[in-house]
């Protein structure tokens, strides 16, 4: 069944919508203003089958959408040219099936964050900077709408009793909500877009995120399986380095991902992702990071990767680092490398162990090899700044050697800043690891050429 009525001089309804009468005397030709426009899209919804819409793909429920208001435009005398036509009716398709004004932006691979702040501020990060789109929805009840949409779509439930909500978009983008009462001027709607293509070090390399011998010290680490931690703030880039590193992983591994909102892109045919649970209403039912973690140990796990580190799970990370599970990876916030080891440290007394602070700093120690700061610096740029080693303790002092060091020089015409690499070619904590491997003689080599 159609899901569109038709009204007369077709004699036969599509749709379940009964067909209307067309008027005895036509209106007058009327040139399309708002007014007309929301009496074209009130109209048109009028005479929808939601269910029978439900099942059409988006393209073709597009073109019925398209020629029914032509049919609806005709009858009621409204100028509508063809551009004019075609907008409203992707813009019905988009709030019938999709996320309403948000569509178009998604769609768009060069836009990376999309912050609503209420209906009418849709704020977009393209090429690292924040500008104000054009994007406007027509009231708070209709970002709420899609908001819903969005929790619904994953099991979720996000209303005046429950107004916080995680989630993630069929594409795997992550999604923040906060309804009122607590936003004030919302709802509020966070989308981290989910990248499209598969980033690896050349592209990084040309971003200029990094240079080629760092890439190349990066590659030599994950296939040594070296514990690496990789620190930054927000939107720093530490997802897309860790979805880099991850591209080293041997096909044959078994490798665990556990992680809030899924959105890593592991390559390699043998991967087990696991996502937390919020709690239920009643306060039931909740599956934490911690709780992931600990299940993934049981699950014969040659690496496991947690996409962030926020909580009690830091000591189960190195517990699971410190028991064989070489090569695995997390991410944490921090300013700098020596930073990220402190957060690390307070995360596992979070876990209230009772553990004294030397027997942590050990325990970070003998699990963290590596720890990669990215930063994202005012030209919107992301770039490393810094890749450290742990080296051991002194005394209550956890020992770090940096092995690259980013220094701004300066700015270049485009706006660009510019800088360089400080390299230390000291032989690393982990050597025999990478003799082990047969890449010692790689290491130091491409140590030599970094500088």
């Amino acid at each position: 069944m159609n899901a569109f009525g038709r009204r007369r001089p077709v004699v036969e309804p599509i749709g379940l919508v009964t067909p209307v009468e067309a008027p005895e005397s036509p209106a007058p030709l009327r040139v399309v203003t708002t007014g007309p426009l929301i009496e074209l899209r009130t109209l048109c919804l009028s005479r929808i089958d939601p269910t029978a819409a439900a099942v059409m793909s988006p393209e073709r429920l597009a073109k019925e959408v398209e020629r029914l208001l032509s049919e609806i435009a005709t009858e009621s005398r409204v100028q509508l040219n063809a551009r004019e036509q075609r907008e409203l009716a992707e813009e019905l398709v988009h709030d019938m099936v999709g996320l309403g004004p948000l569509e178009p932006i998604l769609e768009d691979d060069s836009i990376t964050d999309i912050m609503v702040n209420g209906p009418d501020k849709v704020f977009i990060e393209r090429k690292g900077k924040l500008v104000l789109s054009d994007v406007r929805f027509r009231d708070a009840t209709h970002v709420s709408n899609i908001c819903q949409r969005i929790a619904a779509s994953v099991g979720r439930r996000v209303d005046e009793s429950s107004p916080i909500v995680d989630a993630r978009l069929k594409d795997g983008s992550r999604v923040n909500i906060v309804l009122q009462p607590l936003a004030l001027d919302g709802p509020y709607l966070s989308i981290r877009k989910f990248a499209k293509r598969k980033i690896d070090f050349a592209q990084l390399v040309t971003t200029g995120s990094l240079t080629e011998p760092l890439a190349k010290l990066l590659q030599l680490a994950s296939s040594a399986r070296l514990n690496i931690v990789i620190s930054g703030g927000t939107g720093s880039g530490k997802t897309t380095m860790l979805n880099a590193l991850s591209r080293m992983i041997d096909a044959g591994e078994r490798v665990v991902t556990v992680e809030d909102a899924a959105e890593l892109q592991l390559q390699q045919p043998h991967v087990v992702r696991l996502e937390t649970r919020p709690a239920s209403l009643e306060g039931r039912g909740e599956i934490t990071q911690r709780d992931l973690v600990r299940n993934a140990l049981r699950m014969r796990p040659d690496r496991i990767i947690i996409g962030e580190v926020r909580g009690p799970e830091a000591f189960d990370m190195l517990q699971a680092m410190n028991t064989g599970h070489d090569g695995s990876m997390g991410t944490v916030h921090a300013n700098t490398t020596r930073d990220a080891l402190t957060r690390i440290e307070n995360m596992v007394q979070m876990g209230n162990m009772g553990l004294p602070v030397r027997s942590i700093r050990t325990q970070i120690v003998g699990a963290v090899n590596l720890i990669l700061q990215v930063e994202r610096h005012r030209d919107g740029g992301r770039r490393l700044t810094q890749i450290t080693e742990v080296c051991g303790m002194e005394g209550e002092v956890v020992t770090l050697n940096d092995v690259a060091q980013y220094e701004m020089t300066g700015e270049g015409p485009d706006g660009r800043l510019r800088g360089h690499y400080r390299i230390s070619r000291a032989r690393p904590p982990f050597y025999e690891r990478l003799v082990y491997f047969g890449l010692d003689r790689e290491w130091m080599a491409t140590l030599e050429s970094a500088g």
